[in-house]
């Protein structure tokens, strides 16, 4: 009789023409350890089986993109002998079940990502999207992620200098938690994960390995339903203390010349980390589990593969380096042990109690995870909301309203618990349009942003896609960095449905156009897919992390005022947009319309004009335009330096549209008296729409002949995060 029942199958996620195929690459029925190994290889999470075919659409090369999509992180070359390293990941599930080890474990898995590559960590930034504030969980979630994020960060002394926090009642049941590290490294040392070398010693070192996060990567592909809450024994535990001996011991040993190919264990524990070395190596594992370090007694091997604790790392090392590298590992007080040897094989042998328990094919296996075409649908076109529909609101009033909206009050309440100064080098901290952070001892520097707009994603995935990486380039271009590559954290409801595979097809499209006509590459990525609670799907919401180069820091600009009496310049066309607005959605109550379309070339010719004026020293202070519109953005400038500003409206399009339009592709420029003739000849001759719209000055905002004060602006501002997680913070 079959020891591999259909609820056993079901239980593991795998679908039954999916187990034909396990047949046929087994020549024989699996046992529960193989089945377990297959089943998540798989998982959507391991295997992006759903999204490979449009993901391969994406473009990834460059002359400065040392290595694109398919190993643990991207590498950009930067000049100097220096690369950066990066990537963004999700841990959205486990952040549901349990807030403050889902995103510990997230922060501390994507630095492993970074480090295993030969990187120093040098900053984290993460992408927060949580439910409706009313929701009876949201505040309990918040409270945890971030105490989470900043507990595992601050102790590993990472800063985490930026990132977004939004909310809506689509993730009700279903939070988003992108975490994103970036590290520096030599060019000329960088380590990857092909094994090569048969006879020799794989080398497992890090923590010891226990029962939690078992099938961590076949829950993290599937929806959530009513008893989610009982797969609490799936969230890993993090410990930030043995990850900062771990990222010490790793780069202290590439600097000895000892490792072949290295890898994390990261979703699928030692399964996948063996799996992915030795089939990029086209070579065989022959591995002994009882040479595992474990934690607790009598785990099987079943439990010893799938296994997701924390703080594991595998590697194959040259022949006779294992003296030197226990000898380092000895000296960090990690835990290290020889448990197998590359063989030719090609395939995957693994002994417990000397018998062997699992015979699998490598390439097979890891190759032919299945990669599905699934049916999709082109999402509707939505009408464009026409301005003169969308009542006028006077716009003091409702910039007071968004001031204090959920999604664009300051979130200084969540970032103030992170360490954003450790190691010295934050140069620009959270709060501007990008993190800035110095390459150490040198005049270049890092910006970094996160950025993506969810609900023009939902109104049109493929002009929501486009608008992500164009707002990420105009932030990284505000500050003065030229924009150099992206990371993806791509997540969606149910790809099985129609509708839902639509919007990924579509954003992928999207984000694809924006990085060819940007120059922009995609070097990395993760897909989280199954973002489902009871049969309803998140806003689709295809974060896009990036970083750019500023090769002279002391040019970089910020978005706060400098002074009174310089002139605050706009570039770019304001028709006064609504649809998917956020005046649209605070003001009106209305969720409705399409979203503001994306001009790319127009986008890249601003993009260019601006780092160029920064880098001549014209400009004192700019800011894009972004979610609420021009006043908003103003608003933001004064706010961070304390300084007022007073505009003038054109006459010819209508008030609260000028105000709170949300056309894309504009700055907001500050430029002293000197500068202003310099700045607007050199706007004309590139071909970029640029208008004087005020001055500033004082200690208020004004525009059509209203007012508020900064500070009261600021009050409004500050008040809401406090506020809303007061009642949870004090009962602590």
């Amino acid at each position: 009789m079959s020891q591999i029942t259909p609820d056993i199958l079901a239980s593991h996620g795998i679908k039954p023409d999916e187990y034909t195929r396990i047949l046929e690459i087994m020549g024989r029925e699996p046992n529960l350890t193989e089945l377990g190994i297959f089943s998540v290889m798989w998982s959507e999470h391991c295997s992006y089986k759903s999204s490979k075919k449009w993901l391969k659409t994406l473009p990834t090369k460059a002359d400065w993109v040392i290595c694109g999509p398919g190993e643990n992180a991207g590498i950009i070359d930067i000049g100097d002998g220096d690369a950066i390293v990066f990537k963004m990941e999700s841990h959205n599930h486990p952040s549901f079940i349990e807030p403050y080890q889902g995103a510990a474990t997230g922060v501390g898995g994507i630095l492993r990502d970074v480090f295993t590559m030969g990187a120093r960590p040098i900053a984290n930034m993460n992408a927060l999207r949580f439910g409706d504030p009313s929701h009876p969980k949201t505040r309990h979630l918040v409270a945890g992620v971030v105490a989470g994020i900043g507990g595992y960060g601050n102790c590993v002394g990472v800063p985490t200098v930026g990132g977004e926090t939004n909310f809506h009642k689509s993730y009700n049941g279903n939070i988003l938690v992108n975490a994103m590290t970036v590290g520096l490294a030599r060019a000329d040392n960088i380590f990857y994960s092909a094994a090569a070398g048969i006879g020799n010693p794989v080398v497992y070192f890090g923590s010891k390995t226990g029962r939690d996060g078992i099938h961590g990567a076949t829950m993290a592909s599937a929806e959530f339903d009513e008893n989610s809450e009982e797969k609490r024994p799936t969230v890993q535990v993090g410990d930030p203390f043995t990850e900062k001996l771990l990222i010490e011991a790793c780069l202290e040993l590439m600097a000895t010349d000892s490792i072949v190919a290295i890898q994390d264990m990261g979703a699928a524990g030692l399964t996948s980390s063996s799996f992915e070395m030795a089939s990029k190596g086209g070579l065989g594992i022959e591995m002994d589990l009882d040479s595992v370090p474990m934690r607790e007694e009598g785990m099987s091997a079943y439990e010893i593969m799938l296994s997701e604790s924390q703080e594991r790392m595998l590697m194959i090392l040259k022949p006779g380096k294992e003296d030197v590298a226990r000898a380092i590992m000895d000296k960090w007080e990690l835990d290290f042990a020889v448990i197998g040897v590359l063989t030719g094989t090609g395939r995957m042998v693994l002994k417990r109690h000397g018998e062997v328990v699992a015979d699998l094919p490598i390439d097979p296996l890891a190759q032919a995870s299945p990669e599905y075409d699934r049916p999709w649908v082109q999402p509707a076109k939505l009408p464009v909301v026409k301005l003169e529909d969308v009542p006028a609101v006077a716009p003091i009033e409702a910039l007071k309203t968004l001031l204090g909206c959920p999604d664009l009050a300051s979130k200084r309440w969540i970032y103030q618990q992170y360490d954003h100064m450790v190691m010295g080098d934050t140069v620009q901290r959270p709060g501007g349009d990008a993190a800035v952070v110095r390459i150490h001892g040198s005049d270049k520097a890092v910006a970094i942003t996160t950025d993506c707009t969810p609900r023009y994603c939902l109104a049109d995935p493929h002009e929501g896609g486009r608008q992500a990486v164009a707002e990420a380039y105009r932030n990284i271009s505000a500050t003065g960095a030229l924009p150099m590559a992206v990371t993806d954290n791509l997540n969606f409801g149910n790809p099985e449905k129609p509708e839902i595979m639509g919007q990924i097809v579509e954003a992928i499209k999207g984000m694809g156009e924006a990085c060819r006509d940007l120059d922009f590459p995609v070097v990395s990525g993760n897909v989280s897919l199954y973002n489902e609670t009871q049969g309803a799907a998140i806003q689709p919401t295809p974060a896009i992390g990036a970083v750019g180069l500023l090769k002279d820091v002391s040019k970089h600009t910020t978005i706060a005022f400098k002074g009174a009496g310089n002139s605050i310049v706009l570039f770019g066309e304001t028709k006064g947009w609504m649809g998917a607005s956020l005046y649209l959605r605070e003001v009106c109550g209305r969720e409705e319309g399409a979203p503001p379309p994306v001009a790319l070339h127009r986008e890249r010719r601003k993009g260019e004009l601006v780092r160029d004026l920064i880098d001549q020293g014209l400009v004192k202070a700019c800011h894009d335009v972004s979610d609420g519109g021009l006043l908003v953005a103003v608003t933001e400038m004064a706010l961070a330096s304390g300084i007022g500003a007073s505009l003038e409206a054109p006459s010819a399009i209508a008030l609260h549209g000028w105000c709170f339009g949300e056309d894309q592709g504009r700055y907001v420029l500050e430029v002293g008296a000197d500068d202003l003739a310099s700045v607007l000849e050199a706007a004309q001759g590139r071909d970029v729409g640029a208008r004087i719209i005020g001055t500033t000055g004082g200690h208020s905002i004004d525009v059509a002949g209203q007012s508020a004060t900064v500070e009261d602006l600021k009050a409004i501002h500050e008040a809401w995060m406090p506020a809303y997680m007061g009642a949870e913070m004090s009962g602590h």
